[in-house]
Parts: C-alpha cells; sequence; structure tokens
C-alpha cells in the first residue's frame, strides 16, 4: 500500500519563512526529507515556502539565503491598529469565518485605497525576490490559499487556472491592513491567514500529514492545524521556546530572520524522530 502523505505550511510573517525552512533544511540533513510531500498547502509565509521547494531551490541554498544578511527595506509590522482592525472584524462577524474573511478584506481594501498600504509594485517586486524561479512546479502538489475580501470565500492556486505563481504568492501573503489586497481576475484576495493559519483541512484527505505552523491559534471560528486534521494521523509542529525567542515580537522584521532559519534548524534534532514516525 502507497501512502498519500500532505504537508502543511502555515503563516508567520519573514521569521515563519525562515523558521520553516530551517526546520525543513535540520529534517533533511537528519535523513526526514518531506519536501517529497505528495500534497502540500501553503498559506502566507507557507506559500512562499511551498513555492520555494516545489520549484526545485535547494533546501541548503534556501537556508543560505536566510541566513545572509537581509537589504534594506521598509520595516512593517502587526501592530495595535491592525490588530484592532482585526478584533472589530472578528467581534462583528459574530462567529461566521467568511464574515470575518469580508469584514477585514474590505478593510484592508479601504486602507489599500486611502494610500496608507505599500504599492502592488513594490510587493510584487518583494514576492519575486524571494521566488527565484517563477513558475509553478510539475504535478501540481502544491495548493495555495488565498481569501476573496469581497465574499469571505477561500480560494487555492494551484497552476491549473492560469493564475501566475507570484500572483497567487501575493495573495496569499497580503497580510490584511498591512499590504495591499491582490488583484486576479478582477477579484481583490487577501492573506489566506484570515480563513486559518494552516488551513490544514485541506490536505485532510491524505494518509498521513506533518504541518509546520509558526502561528497555530483557536481564535473565534478559526481552528488550530489539529483541530483542522481530526483523525487524519498527523503531528503538527510549532516554534519550541528558544524558535519564540529568536522570533521576536514583530514577525515581519528582517533582522530577525537569521535567528529565527537557525532556531528552525536546531529545533528539527528534536523533531526528526517523530516526524520520521509519522513520515514513514
Amino acid at each position: 500500500m502507497t501512502l498519500r502523505r500532505g504537508l502543511v505550511l502555515g503563516g508567520g510573517g519573514i521569521t515563519g519563512i525562515a523558521w520553516e525552512t530551517g526546520l525543513l533544511f535540520g529534517l533533511q540533513e537528519l535523513g526526514v526529507d518531506v519536501t517529497t510531500a505528495d500534497a502540500i498547502v501553503g498559506t502566507s509565509a507557507g506559500s512562499v515556502v511551498g513555492a520555494q521547494i516545489t520549484t526545485g531551490i535547494t533546501l541548503e541554498d534556501l537556508f543560505a539565503y536566510q541566513i545572509s544578511p537581509p537589504k534594506p527595506a521598509r520595516l512593517a509590522s502587526i501592530g495595535p491598529n491592525v490588530l484592532a482592525g482585526f478584533a472589530l472584524a472578528m467581534l462583528r462577524a459574530r462567529g461566521d469565518l467568511e464574515a470575518f474573511g469580508r469584514n477585514v478584506g474590505q478593510w484592508s481594501v479601504r486602507r489599500a485605497e486611502a494610500g496608507r498600504l505599500p504599492s502592488l509594485e513594490e510587493r510584487f517586486d518583494a514576492i519575486r525576490e524571494r521566488l527565484p524561479i517563477q513558475e509553478w512546479g510539475p504535478g501540481q502538489r502544491l495548493r495555495v490559499t488565498a481569501v476573496d475580501a469581497g465574499t469571505g470565500a477561500l480560494r487555492t492556486f494551484d497552476g491549473s487556472d492560469g493564475v501566475s505563481l507570484v500572483e497567487a504568492v501575493a495573495a496569499s501573503c497580503a497580510v490584511p491592513g498591512v499590504y495591499p489586497p491582490v488583484p486576479i481576475e478582477g477579484v481583490q484576495y487577501i492573506d489566506g491567514g484570515a480563513r486559518s493559519g494552516s488551513n490544514a483541512d485541506l490536505v485532510a484527505d491524505c494518509d498521513r500529514v506533518l504541518g509546520f505552523t509558526p502561528v497555530d491559534r483557536s481564535v473565534g471560528p478559526m481552528r488550530t492545524a489539529g483541530q483542522l486534521l481530526g483523525s487524519t494521523p498527523h503531528l503538527v509542529v510549532s516554534p519550541d521556546t528558544a524558535s519564540v525567542a529568536a522570533i521576536g515580537k514583530n514577525v515581519l522584521d528582517p533582522a530577525r530572520r537569521a535567528a529565527s532559519a537557525r532556531a528552525g534548524w536546531a529545533q528539527a534534532s528534536v523533531v526528526a524522530p517523530l516526524a520520521q514516525e509519522i513520515w514513514s
């Protein structure tokens, strides 16, 4: 019997990309290569990592990039005003997950129209820098998540619908209130994390699932990766104490990238036996 294995790469900002990369690289060095997953779901930061590993870039090269000095860039943050916007959108949603997506999506659209967010050109440049190979990988293994800012509905991209990899990843990384919604086919999309930090239920039909979730919380109608996977045999890994310290308070701070990557790499030594057990 051939097992169908799923990999969940969750959201978590710039430091989340680094932590996931370090963890994946550390596991590979220890003989557990989970990039061979049959199905991969990437949300926000996880969409970047998913795109990188499915387009043929080696984990060694990806890790080297994460620990290299970052280029000067405008520092973004999920500050008090943004958190207040999230909280108000959640309150008005009254437990309805799609209503939350609509509320936070339209709020982000208004902020973008008022010129309070970076330009789309700036965001696409940032995404292209993170994706040295900008074509979808073979086999349509990767599903990139985003949320329709008008309806709050989830949409996934896998390259089969003509949407470019750069567009899909930019949409998945469009943190509401921080980065502008991304227009695709006349529809504005925001971060897939507006539905779930992991969207792990998209691979719940696999026989075994590994989830790497920098931010995995149950808030209002949102559910953790473990809750979404239910009875599917799975292992969900989140940052340990050392990794949390390395990540720091601002997940969008490039200065924390190298420390986060190294912390993920170190955490792999603890995760490897458990990952090997579920993966094989």
